[in-house]
């Protein structure tokens, strides 16, 4: 694991290196709005993709590296995920953008105009909690290349079956997870499992690019 710092045109970002010794892709990830790269999600991917040949750069977006705890407008948050985009790019190989969250939808917003070779979207907030008249659905349909969503069942921004049928994107369900993919207790599954539905999706769709 190595770190660098990235200046961009929105502040100075930090990609934290996790790499496959025989990398065959880049997967640039990064974190939502209210959280960081501690989040479960970003970190079972960080420690599970590399044994499959994928490089991961778990990115910090400019406002979390200054240490503030809300994130800017997107159209700033845009400018940061391009910023970082020549650093992962630089290894030479295809590279996935991806993000949970607000940083889905910076992946989605990003990646045709970056030549992103495919999207993953964790947690994509379709919706903000209990107002599911203003739907992101366009954005996610918009995205322009393969893309995968794994969403929480009980996801309050938006549950599987919320999101609009016949998009050019697949979706995973992790059951009875919430927005972080926590799942409850009482669950029939333990948190262990949820997440590792998230991994094992994952490495089957990156296998499938190129």
């Amino acid at each position: 694991m190595t770190t660098e710092i990235i200046a961009t045109d929105a502040g100075d970002a930090r990609i934290t290196w996790h790499k496959a010794k025989k990398a065959r892709l880049v997967l640039a990830v990064s974190h939502g709005a209210g959280g960081g790269i501690e989040a479960r999600d970003l970190q079972a991917l960080a420690r599970v993709l590399p044994e499959h040949g994928v490089t991961v750069a778990l990115v910090e977006q400019p406002w979390r590296v200054a240490g503030k705890k809300l994130a800017p407008a997107p159209r700033t948050l845009d400018v940061g995920w391009r910023g970082i985009w020549s650093a992962v790019a630089g290894p030479g190989l295809p590279v996935v953008s991806g993000g949970r969250s607000a940083g889905a939808r910076v992946a989605c917003r990003t990646a045709v105009e970056l030549g992103a070779a495919a999207v993953l979207a964790l947690s994509f907030p379709l919706h903000p909690p209990g107002k599911p008249e203003k739907s992101r659905a366009a954005e996610l349909l918009g995205a322009g290349v393969p893309t995968l969503v794994v969403q929480g069942g009980n996801d309050p921004f938006g549950k599987p079956d919320e999101f609009p049928a016949g998009g050019a994107y697949e979706l995973v369900e992790v059951p009875y997870g919430d927005h972080g993919f926590a799942v409850p207790n009482k669950a029939p599954i333990g948190q262990d499992q949820a997440v590792t539905v998230i991994t094992d999706a994952v490495v089957k769709w990156a296998g499938s690019l190129g």
